[in-house]
């Protein structure tokens, strides 16, 4: 079946430039594994080293979290969009002194 991924702005530079890509996959592993595949690279900021999606890294599947779902195993259709999404982190100190 055949997907868009969402690449974010700070991995585009694997993607040549790309912000979506087109996969014909079925899970979200195969996501990653297809991706690695077309971009080497890639997998090394999703994944860590034992595959697992890093803690720091959101997967959503049509806007909704796969944390709400069923995770690595939730269910991809046809047309789907799957984002992988760094979490911003960090912050100002207040302006309020």
């Amino acid at each position: 079946m055949e997907l868009t991924v969402y690449i974010p702005t700070p991995w585009r530079k694997l993607t040549r430039g790309q912000a979506r890509v087109v996969v014909e996959v079925e899970t979200i592993h195969q996501v990653v594994e297809s991706l690695e595949a077309a971009f080497p690279g890639l997998k090394g900021e999703i994944c860590q080293r034992d595959g697992w999606i890093r803690e720091h890294i959101n997967v959503f599947i049509n806007g909704e979290e796969i944390r709400s779902l069923a995770r690595e195993e939730s269910l991809l259709h046809n047309g789907d969009e799957v984002a992988f999404i760094p979490a911003a982190a960090g912050g100002a100190q207040s302006c309020h002194e």
